[in-house]
C-alpha cells in the first residue's frame, strides 16, 4: 500500500469571496517533486480560489473575517484574505 504526501497552496484573495482575484500566493510541495520559492512566478497558479477548487484542490482553512479596529480600516500591512488548499498525492 502506498503512502500519501500533501501539497499545500496558499492563495491571498482581493476579498473574502472565493471567486475574487488572487493577489498573492505560495506553494509547498510535500511530495518533493517540485521546489517553490516565494516570488518564483510572475503570475498566480490560479486566477481565483474557485478555479483551484475546480481543479481538484480542497479548501481546508480560510481566514477569520474580523473587522479592523477604528482608525485602521485602510491598513495594508498584511494580506487579509488568506485561503489554504491541499492536494493529497499517493506515492509508492
Amino acid at each position: 500500500m502506498g503512502r500519501g504526501r500533501q501539497k499545500v497552496l496558499v492563495l491571498y484573495l482581493a476579498n473574502s469571496a472565493l471567486d475574487a482575484p488572487v493577489v498573492g500566493w505560495a506553494n509547498y510541495d510535500g511530495t518533493g517533486e517540485r521546489r517553490h520559492m516565494a516570488g518564483d512566478s510572475d503570475s498566480p497558479p490560479y486566477a481565483t480560489g474557485l478555479a483551484a477548487l475546480m481543479d481538484g484542490w480542497r479548501l481546508f482553512q480560510a481566514s477569520q473575517l474580523l473587522p479592523h479596529p477604528r482608525g485602521e480600516e485602510f491598513d495594508l500591512a498584511y494580506l487579509k484574505y488568506e485561503f489554504f488548499f491541499e492536494q493529497w498525492i499517493e506515492t509508492p
